[in-house]
């Protein structure tokens, strides 16, 4: 039985459609917002990029809210998903990294705080590859368009 196959029967499920909607608003929606806070405190978020020691701090901070909006929407509305969701698993998996790099803090509080946000970071990149395996098939309440 292949994958695609494997896909199509589990949201063919009775209910799944509507689970998987919920799951893309919840997923997709919170992610969009998030984008959209990098441009409503643009100021900030580029000073926190330029501390963390990104180069092109400004342009870091619009490029990944872009990301953000537009992989959270897709996912939301199954437009291009397997781009989207693609996109938001290396963007979380590589700001986890880079930006919360908990490891690094000497204050046990901001430790703490990086530790949080590196850890959702995670658990939003696993969100994100499985939006990415269930990219591939139609889903309800969706455009569905995409490369596949």
């Amino acid at each position: 039985m292949s994958l695609t196959t494997l896909q199509a029967d589990l949201l063919a499920q009775s209910g799944a459609g509507e689970i998987l909607l919920l799951a893309r608003i919840v997923f997709g929606g919170t992610l969009a917002f998030m984008g959209l806070n990098h441009f409503m405190d643009l100021e900030t978020m580029t000073g926190y990029a330029e501390f963390k020691g990104l180069p092109a701090p400004r342009f870091s901070v619009v490029a990944s809210g872009v990301m953000l909006v537009l992989g959270g929407l897709g996912i939301v509305a199954g437009v291009y998903p397997v781009v989207a969701a693609g996109a938001l698993a290396v963007f979380l998996l590589v700001s986890a990294v880079t930006m919360h790099d908990f490891w690094a803090q000497d204050d046990p509080e901001e430790q703490q705080n990086e530790m949080t946000a590196f850890l959702k970071n995670m658990y939003g990149t696993g969100a994100a590859l499985a939006f990415l395996v269930l990219g591939g098939v139609e889903w309800s309440y969706a455009v569905n368009l995409g490369l596949f």
